[in-house]
Parts: C-alpha cells; sequence; structure tokens
C-alpha cells in the first residue's frame, strides 16, 4: 500500500526526455537543424567567396545529381551500371543542341532532357532485361565505350571534337555565374526531395520486393521486367537532369566530357557516399569526384596512387562513422 504514494510522488519531467517517443523527435529535429544549416549555408556561399569556387561547386552540384542515378539503380534495381555516362551526355547535349538549333534555353529544353534520358533507358532495358550482375555491367560497360565515337561520328550535330557551347541564360537579368551555381543546386534539392517522396510510394516498395526476392513479388502480381524496365528509366532520367545541368554550369559539351571513365567515376561518386540519394550524401560524392582530381593535378605519375588512396581512405573512413551517421548519409533527408 505504500507504494503508490512513493510511486505518485517521483516527478515525471525527468522521465520524458529518456522516453522512447521523445528520442526519435529530438533526433528529427536535429537532422532538420542540421540540414537547414547546410542548406542556407551553400545559399550565401557564393557572396562570400570568388567566382572559381561558384563555378567548381556548380559542377559539383551537377554530378551529385548524376550520382544519384546510380545510386537509385543500386538501391531499387540492385544492379550496377558502367554505363551511366551515356544518359548523362544525353541530357548534355539535349540541351547544347536545343540551344543551338531551336534557341531555347535550359529551363525549356529540361522537360526535353528529362525525357529523352528515360526513353534512352527503357530503349537500353528491354532487350537486356533478363541480364543481371556482371553481365549487365558489362552491357552498359559497352554503351560507354561506343558514346565517343558516335558523338564523332554526328559531328554535323554535336559539334565534333570542338563540341557545343551552352551561352544562353535560363534567368534573365541574374549574373551567369549565380545561375551556373543556383540552378544546379536547386536542382539537386528537388531531386532529393522528389525521391524522399518516391521512397514512400508503393512503386517504390514493389521495386524493393521484386529485388529482394522475385518469386515472392510475382505472386502478389509485380513483374520482374516492369520492375527492370521502371529502375532503368527513372535512373536514366535522373542522370539525364544531371548532364543537362552539367552542360550548363560547365557551359560547354564535348565528347572527350563522356568517356568510359565518366561512367566509372559516377560509379566511384556512388561508392564514396554508400549509394545515397540524399542532398547531402550524394554531395559528397560530387564533390569527391569533381575536386579530388583537381587537387591531384600536380602530381605527376603519382595521380593514380593518390587518388586510389584517397578513395580508400574515403570509404574506409565513411564505413567507421557511427550507424546512425551512416544511416543519415544512405537515406537521411538532407
Amino acid at each position: 500500500m505504500s507504494s503508490l504514494p512513493i510511486a505518485s510522488s517521483l516527478p515525471p519531467a525527468r522521465t520524458l526526455p529518456s522516453s522512447p517517443e521523445a528520442r526519435p523527435a529530438g533526433r528529427g529535429r536535429a537532422r532538420k537543424l542540421g540540414g537547414a544549416l547546410v542548406l542556407t549555408l551553400l545559399l550565401l556561399l557564393p557572396l562570400i567567396s570568388g567566382g572559381y569556387w561558384t563555378f567548381t561547386l556548380g559542377v559539383c552540384f551537377a554530378n551529385a545529381i548524376a550520382i544519384i542515378s546510380v545510386s537509385f539503380l543500386v538501391r531499387y534495381g540492385g544492379e550496377v551500371s558502367i554505363g551511366h555516362g551515356v544518359f548523362v551526355a544525353a541530357g548534355a547535349y539535349t540541351v547544347a543542341v536545343l540551344e543551338k538549333y531551336l534557341g531555347l534555353s535550359l529551363l525549356a529544353s529540361l522537360p526535353v532532357a528529362a525525357l529523352l534520358g528515360g526513353v534512352l533507358g527503357v530503349v537500353f532495358a528491354f532487350p537486356s532485361r533478363n541480364l543481371s550482375g556482371i553481365y549487365l555491367a558489362v552491357a552498359t560497360m559497352a554503351l560507354a565505350l561506343a558514346l565517343p565515337e558516335l558523338l564523332l561520328h554526328f559531328s554535323s550535330v554535336s559539334g565534333g571534337y570542338e563540341g557545343l557551347y551552352v551561352k544562353l541564360d535560363a534567368l534573365p537579368g541574374v549574373p551567369k555565374n549565380l545561375q551556373r551555381y543556383y540552378l544546379p543546386l536547386v536542382g539537386l534539392v528537388l531531386v532529393a526531395l522528389l525521391l524522399r517522396h518516391f521512397r514512400r510510394s508503393r512503386q517504390a516498395m514493389a521495386l524493393l520486393l521484386i529485388r529482394t526476392s522475385a518469386h515472392a513479388a510475382e505472386s502478389f502480381g509485380v513483374r520482374r521486367s516492369w520492375a527492370r524496365l521502371s529502375c532503368m528509366a527513372l535512373s536514366a532520367a535522373i542522370a539525364a537532369i544531371g548532364g543537362a545541368m552539367l552542360s550548363f554550369s560547365s557551359s560547354t559539351v564535348s565528347p572527350n566530357s563522356f568517356t568510359l571513365w565518366t561512367s566509372i567515376f559516377l560509379l566511384v561518386g556512388s561508392v564514396v557516399c554508400l549509394h545515397s540519394m540524399s542532398a547531402l550524401g550524394s554531395l559528397i560524392g560530387g564533390v569527391f569526384l569533381t575536386l579530388m582530381p583537381l587537387l591531384l593535378a600536380g602530381a605527376g605519375d603519382w595521380v593514380p596512387i593518390l587518388y586510389g588512396g584517397a578513395l580508400l581512405a574515403v570509404v574506409l573512413g565513411v564505413n567507421a562513422l557511427p550507424a546512425a551517421m551512416r544511416a543519415r548519409l544512405e537515406g537521411g533527408a538532407a
């Protein structure tokens, strides 16, 4: 009988912070606050940095979008692509060609680039829908190997070795250096937000189910061929958006920008960021992909060794992070 007064006299306020309900809410608020601070810093950065860093970070944002496309295929398709540079090139050349021949700016040609990328993804995925693993990787690599020669063969349209220039302003009245920074940044945030919404959809659950157990998925009416086409189409469309932003931020496209190494580096960037589809995680891969070659440019014959060492250090370092932080980078909203 004496236990009731003792229990009722305990102050409940001290138990609230350690309750299971309070801890996730606190972590959620901390994540949102951290994401807001990072986004605010990126928005203000052009006001305090020089033109070189504004240009370089714009390229980082565009590369981050392309890296998300590779991560999407890995996450939902369970496959590895060594040819996503083809879809990136499709988006980049769409913007450049439509500007040269039709006078369209980035904002008008961006939907066309995304649509073309999705169509190319379906065109490639349909005949290769029964391939998986190393066989699909080799098939995508064949695309990447053939791309530069195809661009040079149609040099009357693609501009040949010299390539094409992207000069038109997307937002008249805004300085071009700011456009080349803010538009890729906005594109990265929007793609990450759309994928965050997609992760909660039935279509995403169906793709994950078909990846985990094809037989179980087919018993629920989810066809593997549909999953393969959907994954490749969405991944290629995202890659084309990244390519469109890349052509605008760098102001030029050429066959030398889309070789086999381009596709390999996109895969490397996806590995560095743990196949993240968040803005923050993919930006880590974009920064590594863009800045590391610049930092090692003066190393001469040591470049491959130093690049491999840096890649190994980043991968091992990221995997050594606490589980909560790795989960944040892999799938958290940025």
